[in-house]
C-alpha cells in the first residue's frame, strides 16, 4: 500500500517529465519563450541551464508531488484532474509571487507571453499529476478487492 506521499512522488515524476518535454521541445525547436529551466536558474541565481533542469526535476517530483498527495483529497473540485490544474495554477501564482518580490524582471519585461507559457505548462502539469494520482489511488482500491468475497452486512 503506497502513501499519499509516495503516490504524489510518482504522479510529480510523471508529470514533471510531460512538462519537461514540452519544455524539451520549446527549446530546441520553436524557441518561443524563455525555457523555464533557465527561469528557475535565473530566480535561483544558479547561472547554469543544466542546474536549472535539475532544480525543476527536484521541485516537481520531491515538493509538489507530495503537497498534492497531501493536499488533494482538500482541493475544491470534484475531478482529479481539476483538483491538479487548481494546485498547479496555486504553485504557478506563487511563483509569480515570488519573482515580484526578488524583483526579476526578466520574465515579464522580456518576453510576456513567456507568463502564459508558464501557465499553460503548469496546467498541464497538473492535469498529468492528478490523472496519475488518481489512476495510483484506483489501482490500489483494486488491489484491494477480493475476488468472489461475500459482502459484510
Amino acid at each position: 500500500m503506497m502513501s499519499r506521499v509516495y503516490k504524489g512522488v510518482v504522479a510529480g515524476f510523471v508529470a514533471t517529465v510531460a512538462v519537461s518535454l514540452m519544455e524539451a521541445v520549446n527549446l530546441l525547436t520553436v524557441k518561443w519563450f524563455a525555457p523555464f529551466p533557465g527561469i528557475v536558474a535565473r530566480i535561483l541565481d544558479l547561472h547554469s541551464l543544466t542546474a536549472g533542469w535539475v532544480v525543476h526535476a527536484i521541485a516537481g517530483t520531491l515538493i509538489l508531488g507530495p503537497l498534492f498527495g497531501i493536499l488533494c483529497p482538500r482541493l475544491p473540485t470534484d475531478t482529479p484532474e481539476t483538483k491538479g490544474i487548481v494546485f498547479a495554477v496555486g504553485a504557478w501564482v506563487a511563483m509569480m509571487m515570488v519573482m515580484m518580490v526578488t524583483g526579476d524582471a526578466f520574465v515579464f519585461g522580456s518576453n510576456f507571453a513567456t507568463v502564459g507559457w508558464m501557465l499553460v505548462t503548469h496546467a498541464v502539469f497538473g492535469i498529468v499529476l492528478g490523472n496519475v494520482y488518481a489512476r495510483l489511488i484506483a489501482r490500489e482500491k483494486r488491489a484491494h478487492v477480493v475476488v468472489g468475497a461475500q459482502p459484510a452486512h
